[in-house]
């Protein structure tokens, strides 16, 4: 009988998917950003930023510790983490914890948060908990907002436009103060959002969401509920739209069981700097930091 052999083979898959939780890709982009419309010296210093996404306290086998530990080495502007830290309110300070502990890397210009879809499960009176809980310990929550940061020798506008899946997003709220000056990053959680920004003007948007489809095998057919990008087979990495480049972490944590198939956490370190440059994503796994495939950006 074949059944042994096939539960043998089920067990096996299911046990290299939760290995696969233990072992993120870290991922370097770097993006060149020359607009003279805006006055941006095109010399600028590079502005690097840790960008982490969907941590998700119920399901995660990262510890922060050990990111730490492989980042030490990075000198970092600024952190962003685009959503989605917990679902239960009990995960609050665990998620609290998690970050506080990444402020060891010392991002020079601090650490910016938005909110996702699963932290709105929470209710208003937890959520706001979580907010003053992150700005305790360092971090600036933006909620269809921007903050203006002197980032050396360009102006560099962080634009946290919240959560678009559960319509808390507000465009117009978000980019209401934004200068007509500097480098424009947008920080967001659902990227759908950015097929209704062809009025707002940005450089680079940061976002998760999707997990890269945790479960990618064949193919992530559960993520067509999720909005049009999936159903157009963007659900990861680097892409353009109206010649923009917007970026989808498959993010640190996992939602309903702790396995990915084809998908891996995802550590991602940007790079914006006033000069072309390549505009793809070299990757490396960890711990053993092995080199994988380039991943050439797609073209909308």
């Amino acid at each position: 009988m074949l059944w042994p052999i096939a539960l043998l083979a089920f067990a096996g898959l299911g046990f290299k998917a939760y290995r696969n939780t233990f072992h993120p890709t870290i991922n370097r982009v770097s993006i060149g950003i020359a607009r003279e419309k805006r006055d941006i010296n095109e010399a600028f210093s590079p502005v690097r930023i840790l960008h982490l996404s969907d941590l998700h306290m119920e399901n995660i086998s990262i510890k922060p510790e050990a990111l730490v530990a492989d980042l030490a080495g990075e000198a970092l502007d600024l952190i962003a983490i685009t959503g989605d830290f917990l679902d239960r309110e009990y995960n609050i300070p665990k998620a609290v914890s998690f970050v506080e502990q990444l402020q060891q890397l010392s991002p020079r210009l601090g650490t910016f948060v938005v909110f996702g879809n699963h932290d709105y499960l929470l209710s208003p009176v937890k959520l706001d908990l979580l907010q003053r809980e992150l700005e305790r310990i360092g971090c600036r929550v933006l909620r269809n907002e921007t903050v203006t940061l002197d980032a050396a020798d360009v102006k560099l506008h962080v634009i946290g436009i919240d959560d678009y899946a559960t319509r808390h997003s507000d465009l117009a709220q978000s980019f209401r103060h934004v200068p007509g000056d500097g480098l424009r990053l947008v920080l967001t959680h659902d990227p759908n959002v950015v097929l209704e920004m062809q009025e707002y003007d940005y450089d680079y948007l940061l976002s998760g969401h999707f997990h890269g489809g945790q479960i990618h095998w064949p193919k992530p057919f559960h993520l067509a509920k999720m909005g049009q990008l999936p159903r157009m087979n963007i659900v990861k990495g680097l892409h353009y739209l109206d010649g923009r480049p917007f970026y989808i972490n498959e993010g640190l944590g996992q939602t309903g069981l702790n396995v990915r198939l084809r998908s891996r956490p995802e550590i991602t370190v940007h790079t914006l700097q006033g000069q072309p440059a390549p505009q793809a994503q070299k990757s490396e796994i960890l711990p053993a930091r092995e080199k994988a495939a380039v991943l050439a950006a797609s073209e909308m």
